[in-house]
């Protein structure tokens, strides 16, 4: 079966342009590339109620219950399972802009020091044991700033689940500096994360720079 990699990284940290980039380059190298991005929000029922989450229908961000919230991340891959499954028995790689380690970010984020680590075991388990969604051969987390992520955001293009500049999530600088250092403690006590700063000492990184990191550790990857 393909390898499995997924880009992951607060929002603003150019996962999108840079999976899509990824797959461009490995294509061009002759390798089979398949893609797929999450949440699916036009495409599956539970995508479309992660939009309903993330344009406030259901409360404020801080208010919802993360193991339930997690659920709607969940069920948008178990919808897209079958889908998955096929891009992985005819490629040599699935790239991935986002998969589970951003439920267990984003959602444990938003608990305390002491239920942080059972939300995310929790989502593991739903996810990987019960939905028998695949796991990932690598993840690779893209690390930026909440300050400068924010401004990025501001500058996307109209998203298809939104009609707001930034969503429940991207406007509160709290949560995604809480979900920022999530990412953080979960690369470095995991064996299959790697880490890219998409900015350095004088700024943002240029895109061909990242995109170098990136290709080199999927490279690695595959051995």
């Amino acid at each position: 079966m393909a390898h499995l990699i997924a880009i992951e990284g607060i929002d603003g940290s150019g996962k999108g342009t840079q999976s899509k980039r990824l797959v461009e380059t490995l294509r061009e190298s002759g390798y089979r590339v398949g893609f797929m991005g999450f949440p699916r929000y036009s495409e599956t029922f539970f995508g479309a109620r992660v939009g309903d989450f993330l344009n406030g229908r259901f409360g404020e961000l801080w208010d919802l219950p993360p193991f339930l919230i997690s659920l709607l991340f969940a069920g948008d891959r178990l919808e897209s399972r079958s889908r998955l499954l096929e891009e992985l028995e005819s490629h040599d790689l699935v790239i991935l802009d986002r998969y589970v380690g951003s439920n267990m970010a984003h959602q444990s984020a938003r608990c305390s020091d002491a239920e942080r680590r059972e939300v995310q075991d929790w989502i593991e388990q739903v996810e990987f044991d019960i939905h028998k969604m695949p796991r990932p051969s690598l993840n690779i987390l893209l690390d930026l700033p909440v300050a400068t992520a924010q401004e990025l955001v501001l500058k996307k293009a109209a998203r298809d689940y939104t009609d707001q500049a930034a969503d429940l999530q991207e406007a509160d600088a709290t949560y995604l500096g809480k979900v920022r250092e999530t990412y953080r403690d979960l690369a470095n006590r995991s064996a299959n994360w790697e880490v890219i700063s998409v900015a350095g000492d004088s700024g943002i990184r240029s895109i061909e720079a990242v995109a170098a990191d990136i290709l080199a550790a999927t490279k690695n990857s595959l051995g």
